[in-house]
């Protein structure tokens, strides 16, 4: 094979992989039937989260949905999706569901208090942010917080549910809907369109 028809090879792989990758590595589009996708019973609208407690764009969209989840006065459905790349965020996550485990409250407050910690948090001081969080709400913090696995169990399960309806990156946002005849959801991708979106899903 000549010089010129390696090179001409070569460009030809490039450009086929340049085809290949949207199909492999971008966003998969959600399983609309998915039960995971629906608003809870009794309610036509909701907004539903896959969130990261380490990813700095979840900090700064919660508060936002929070607002609108109360301005509209829809359900806000949080799962938690902890990253691999992130070093704290799965530990945390399983904390959540310990707090989960005392009141479902205290396990959203937990949530949005280490949202709001979130930049002075590393591997080695997060217990002890969870336990200011648990001595300020006069809860036990366990130094053995999961023996058996079971909050651990939890986040694979959320996260494993987040690969089932195809998330891939955090924080995903969408406003489900249960109105006959209607579009079932739609996926929030700037967070300034949220209220827009739920209006128009309304």
């Amino acid at each position: 094979m000549t010089r010129k028809s390696l090179i001409f090879s070569f460009l030809s792989s490039l450009l086929l992989l340049s085809f290949a990758l949207p199909a492999s590595f971008g966003f998969a589009q959600p399983n609309t039937n998915d039960p995971a996708l629906r608003p809870p019973k009794g309610s036509q609208l909701a907004l539903v989260v896959f969130e990261d407690l380490q990813c700095p764009q979840c900090r700064l969209s919660a508060p936002l949905i929070k607002q609108a989840g109360q301005s509209y006065k829809i359900p806000v459905v949080r799962h938690d999706f902890p990253l691999p790349m992130h070093n704290w965020s799965y530990q945390a996550a399983v904390t959540a569901h310990y707090f989960d485990a005392q009141s479902k409250q205290l396990g959203l407050e937990y949530r949005d208090y280490i949202f709001e910690h979130q930049p002075e948090i590393y591997p080695a001081n997060l217990r002890s942010v969870s336990e200011k969080f648990a001595s300020d709400h006069k809860v036990d913090l366990p130094f053995v917080m999961d023996p058996q696995g079971k909050f651990a169990a939890e986040v694979n399960a959320e996260r494993d549910l987040g690969n089932r309806v195809g998330i891939n990156h955090t924080p995903t946002i969408y406003v489900v809907s249960s109105k006959p005849g209607g579009k079932p959801l739609m996926e929030v991708t700037d967070r300034s369109q949220l209220y827009q979106t739920i209006d128009a899903m309304k």
